[in-house]
């Protein structure tokens, strides 16, 4: 553990490496967990604080404060051990000033204990230079955290600005930006909107997640995740045990409209799946086995994938693993081995009123006997306690209505979803209607 309270003015105050736990308690305060942000936010409360008390009347009219903390454990002697930590700044932009704060978690991914200590210092020095000269332009801040660093070297999976300079900064645009940036391959937020570092978030509990666009979350969106729970839950291996539900969004989904992500359409979409109770998780995993991997290296509980029929016949389609030795076989095998499981929803067919279900999904000629084998050892399970009534909706078709001024999308989505949707005027709802 290192912490620092410095004065602006170029000099040193103090400076502590409280490596020993009893001294770091003694100092900060008892704590279940070190390398935590609990520690680092005591950290830096408690040398800020210190700053101020000691400092303030003699030099507060000219001087402006700050204190930076970092908790962290890198490779052992032995290796094999999670690499990471909790870096973070609380600091005055002017003197006088009330304080801001930044926090992020980062993994290091250098293989020697020294080369991961250069980068703690890189990456420590250009947070500190952000926090004074780059506050007032987050996103610049945070892609100059990585100056002379790569993404080989460092993934920043968290970032949380707080305080008077970052009053108007809404931290999910923030975690989306990480994985944009290519800082990280996934960021999470909860339904109150905070950031979480998702390997703390997903540790030891079963994982459901299902992925969408969720323009906007309708009936058949929360249908999926009702019927796949009820599945899921019941699993020997998951029953009795804490259940995560994510709603996933891929950046390709959020690039679809062109270079940039429409940032209200991204807040209206984060805001409506907050308001129905979730936690999102934004990745660059456009590939399942790539998810399946990543969840399944953050827990060793069993997951789940929800899936409209009409995506896991996408599921079956070779040219999305071109990239792989093995091709789809390579994917199959990498998505199934932990035992996951993809939960299927029915999908009805345009002509007539069946369905399309695991049991009669047609996929490539080539591909009906790896299909076929998957199938029978459970890798896919049939959602039959699914609602009739909502196997007509299509997020698209409400978009449509919405954009129509046609009131019977409303009946297609959760009532506090419509409510959302007129009264922030998302999606293009207009409350002005035309005789």
């Amino acid at each position: 553990m290192y912490a620092g309270s410095f004065a602006w003015a170029g000099t040193i105050a103090k400076s502590i490496s409280a490596y020993d736990m009893q001294v770091s308690d003694a100092i900060y305060g008892d704590t279940q967990r070190y390398v935590s942000c609990q520690r680092l936010q005591s950290m830096l409360d408690h040398e800020f604080q210190l700053n101020i008390e000691r400092l303030s009347d003699s030099r507060g009219d000219t001087t402006s404060f700050f204190a930076f903390a970092d908790t962290v454990v890198a490779r052992s002697y032995r290796g094999g051990n999670e690499c990471h930590g909790w870096m973070g700044v609380k600091f005055q932009a002017h003197p006088r000033d009330e304080p801001s704060q930044i926090i992020i978690h980062i993994r290091m991914l250098d293989a020697e204990a020294s080369l991961q200590q250069e980068a703690l210092g890189i990456i420590g020095v250009n947070l500190l230079y952000g926090a004074f000269f780059l506050h007032h332009e987050p996103e610049k801040l945070m892609e100059s955290l990585l100056d002379k660093l790569t993404t080989g070297r460092i993934e920043i999976d968290l970032i949380d600005f707080k305080g008077i300079e970052f009053r108007y900064v809404d931290n999910r645009i923030m975690a989306m930006k990480l994985v944009q940036l290519g800082l990280s391959g996934a960021a999470m937020f909860g339904p109150d909107g905070s950031v979480i570092q998702p390997a703390d978030a997903l540790h030891k509990k079963a994982v459901l997640v299902e992925r969408g666009s969720f323009r906007p979350v309708t009936h058949v969106n929360l249908d999926m995740h009702r019927a796949a729970l009820e599945k899921f839950a019941a699993d020997p291996a998951v029953a009795g045990k804490t259940v995560l539900s994510l709603m996933e969004i891929t950046m390709r989904n959020l690039l679809a409209g062109g270079a940039e992500v429409d940032r209200r359409d991204f807040l209206a979409r984060a805001d409506l799946l907050a308001a129905c109770g979730f936690h999102v998780l934004i990745s660059d995993y456009f590939e399942y086995y790539r998810l399946a991997a990543y969840l399944a290296w953050r827990t060793s509980e069993r997951i789940g994938i929800v899936l409209g029929a009409a995506s896991l016949i996408e599921l079956f389609d070779e040219k999305y693993y071109t990239a792989l030795p093995g091709g789809i076989l390579e994917s199959f095998g990498r998505l199934f081995k932990n035992e996951l499981k993809v939960f299927v929803y029915p999908l009805r067919k345009e002509q007539g009123n069946g369905l399309t279900t695991v049991e009669n999904l047609e996929v490539a000629p080539e591909l009906r006997k790896l299909y076929g084998y998957l199938a029978d050892r459970g890798s896919f399970t049939q959602l039959d306690n699914y609602n009739p009534e909502y196997l007509h909706i299509f997020s698209r078709d409400v978009l449509k209505r919405i954009a129509a001024r046609d009131e019977s999308w409303e009946q297609m989505v959760a009532p506090e979803v419509a409510d959302i949707i007129k009264k922030r005027g998302f999606f293009g709802f207009s409350k002005h209607r035309t005789e």
